[in-house]
């Protein structure tokens, strides 16, 4: 599905989100911090278009993404930008290989998507940190109520005019409506081992931006339901 939709995959997106996705995708750059000489997992990549600020900045990026249809138009338009192809819950990368981990978007399309947790852990520096962007439930019940009007009607209608295969943004919206909200997600980072975790809310809650951070290595070995009853998500305004 994924790889029919690579073509147009960038425009339809800034058209399906008015133009909003290039701003959640700055707000990501910005909370990962990262800095020239450390390296990013990129999970979920797609066409690279959300590596491409840190490429641009000079930090070390690897573009990963289980589409081979997206990583061939990413790798056309971005050379420079390792794309390399993976599964999201089996990495092929070694234990601790990134300074920090981040998935835009894509978390809600993995299978397991809890498995994915554990595997960005595992890839990830002990005291590294993670970012996810991923669609979530509108705080406000009016503001709810118009958004999944718009996703169960006027998406699809408007995929059929600007996409290849309006299928997949009928998919695309069926499983927004259906993931968790924020608070599960954040429960979702604590169970897979993940500290420290925050979210923020973006665009009334469409959108949400959780944080987390690995467990420095004298704290590995903490069993997660310890880390569990210590940690409580705490969450951001704005």
């Amino acid at each position: 599905m994924f790889d029919d939709v690579a073509p147009k995959y960038d425009v339809v997106n800034d058209v399906l989100s008015m133009g909003q996705t290039r701003r959640w995708r700055r707000i990501v750059v910005d909370a990962m911090d990262v800095k020239v000489g450390q390296k990013v997992l990129d999970l979920a990549a797609g066409t690279g278009t959300s590596s491409e600020p840190y490429a641009d900045a000079g930090v070390d990026v690897v573009a990963c993404d289980f589409s081979l249809g997206m990583l061939k138009v990413g790798k056309r338009r971005r050379p420079d930008i390792d794309f390399i192809a993976g599964d999201a819950t089996n990495l092929p990368f070694a234990d601790n290989s990134f300074d920090a981990s981040t998935i835009s978007f894509g978390l809600r399309n993995v299978v397991e998507p809890r498995k994915a947790l554990e595997e960005m852990l595992r890839v990830t520096k002990p005291g590294g940190r993670l970012v996810i962007a991923e669609f979530s439930h509108p705080v406000v019940p009016l503001w709810r109520n118009l958004y999944t009007e718009y996703l169960m009607r006027a998406l699809p209608a408007i995929a059929t005019k600007v996409s290849s295969n309006p299928d997949a943004y009928v998919y695309l919206a069926e499983s927004i409506r259906a993931w968790p909200d924020q608070d599960h997600l954040a429960q979702w980072l604590q169970d897979a081992g993940w500290t420290d975790v925050t979210y923020r809310n973006l665009s009334g809650g469409i959108v949400a931006v959780h944080r987390a951070q690995k467990p420095a290595e004298h704290r590995e070995s903490v069993p997660v339901a310890k880390l569990r009853r210590q940690i409580k998500p705490r969450h951001q305004a704005g």
